[in-house]
């Protein structure tokens, strides 16, 4: 089952990005590209997700529908 995290991707004065989510306590993710930085904060959130699996503490995320809005980041 596939479920829908919204983060937030600001890029920072050094240059990089970072993300962070307020749905997963915890996550932050630092990349020097946006597409870098999606990567590294889906790993995060599998692990933070299999560990508050274990204590079982799920978040309540929504999981992916037939259709959804997703933002397509296209570089120049």
């Amino acid at each position: 089952m596939e479920q829908i995290v919204n983060l937030h991707i600001e890029k920072l004065p050094e240059g990089v990005y970072l993300a962070t989510s307020d749905e997963i306590p915890g996550l932050v993710a630092q990349g020097r590209t946006v597409t870098e930085t999606l990567e590294i904060a889906r790993d995060v959130a599998k692990k933070l997700l299999e560990a508050q699996a274990e204590r079982q503490a799920q978040p309540n995320l929504k999981t992916t529908e037939d259709s959804f809005d997703y933002p397509l980041v296209i570089g120049r």
